[in-house]
Parts: C-alpha cells; sequence; structure tokens
C-alpha cells in the first residue's frame, strides 16, 4: 500500500473535523454505534471498514430490465 492511501485511510481518525455535520460516514450513528460495540476494532485507524446497503439498492436499474435469451 503507497503512504498516500495509507495516509487517506487513517484521515477518519486522524485529521476529521469532529462536529454536528455529516461530512462523512465517520460521522453517522450507524459508525458511532459500531465504534461503541467494537472498541478495540474502532481504536486502530488501519482496521478497515466495509458497508453492504441492500434496502432498495439498485445503481444501474437491473431490476427493472428483463432478460431474453
Amino acid at each position: 500500500m503507497s503512504t498516500h492511501t495509507a495516509t487517506d485511510m487513517r484521515w477518519h481518525k486522524e485529521k476529521r473535523v469532529d462536529g454536528d455535520v455529516m461530512r462523512h460516514p465517520a460521522d453517522g450513528e450507524a459508525w458511532k454505534e459500531f465504534n461503541r460495540t467494537f472498541p478495540e476494532f474502532a481504536a486502530d485507524p488501519r482496521n478497515v471498514r466495509l458497508g453492504l446497503a441492500t434496502d432498495g439498492f439498485n445503481p444501474y436499474g437491473v431490476l427493472n430490465q428483463h432478460h431474453s435469451t
């Protein structure tokens, strides 16, 4: 991993401004709840968090197209 990528991966912990405005997923309630639930994981800023959204998530309209062979 490049030093630039590694720095960007830690940004949410090291340089993010903590305020009442949603600027980053770390500002969201789900991220904060995850930190409270898993404090050991949250303590290391190098840990990667992946999110999966399935509730109505359809970026390309695939469900609206019919397949024909």
